[in-house]
């Protein structure tokens, strides 16, 4: 997650009940409540179509939100929960929670590669290839990077890097509890099928198993 957080925009909901909610979802808006942070919920209203284009770009519950209020203070928000229209699948309701700087929580986390240029297996032809452009950290609010860093810069071709092998900021932690490959540097497809090639045996060779075989027979 790189830049600057994702920006939300909502309305101040002056009604509530389910009359309100229903009055707000004929006018092409869903629902919500902003609550925690040692302040009163606040109930809001966002566009439909912002909350489906942010629900379709995946990770809606994982990603941290700039939430934009006229008349409020901006403040940083994680979603809770998304009720859904059972029929439908429609969004209907969300809930939004402020963020302490000393919550935890998880986020996926922009992987930026350095050290390219110098890297031995990139030179001779090498592909690297990012397993995970992002990674899955559990972070404290107040302390959110903007993206970890892996150096490639040593790697050779067949050579790969990960989580174990990442610095990692200070608190933050992976949500895996395993060592995950992060980047490969796997050798050119054209070098690829050279070695293949040479694996198989040529026309008319007996590959060596057979040959094994007829002796021991």
């Amino acid at each position: 997650m790189a830049g600057e957080n994702a920006v939300l925009h909502a309305q101040e909901r002056t009604g509530t009940g389910k009359g309100a909610a229903r009055q707000a979802r004929r006018n092409g808006m869903v629902p919500g409540i902003v609550f925690g942070g040692d302040v009163d919920p606040l109930p809001i209203n966002i566009p439909f179509n912002e909350l489906i284009k942010r629900l379709k770009a995946g990770r809606f519950r994982s990603t941290l939100f700039t939430l934009k209020i006229d008349g409020h203070d901006d403040v940083r928000v994680i979603c809770r929960d998304v009720q859904r229209d059972v029929v439908k699948d429609l969004p209907t309701h969300l809930d939004l929670m402020r963020l302490r700087r000393a919550t935890k929580i998880n986020l996926f986390i922009h992987v930026n590669v350095e050290g390219e240029e110098e890297s031995p297996g990139l030179k001779k032809g090498g592909v690297l290839t990012l397993i995970r452009p992002e990674v899955e950290l559990l972070v404290t609010a107040g302390d959110i990077p903007e993206q970890i860093n892996i150096d490639v810069s040593e790697l050779q071709i067949g050579d790969s890097i990960t989580i174990s092998d990442v610095k990692l900021p200070q608190g933050a932690k992976p949500t895996i509890d395993r060592d995950f490959v992060i980047a490969t540097l796997s050798a050119p497809s054209g070098l690829r099928a050279e070695d293949d090639d040479e694996d198989q045996p040529e026309a008319g060779e007996v590959p060596t198993t057979e040959m094994d075989a007829s002796d021991d027979a």
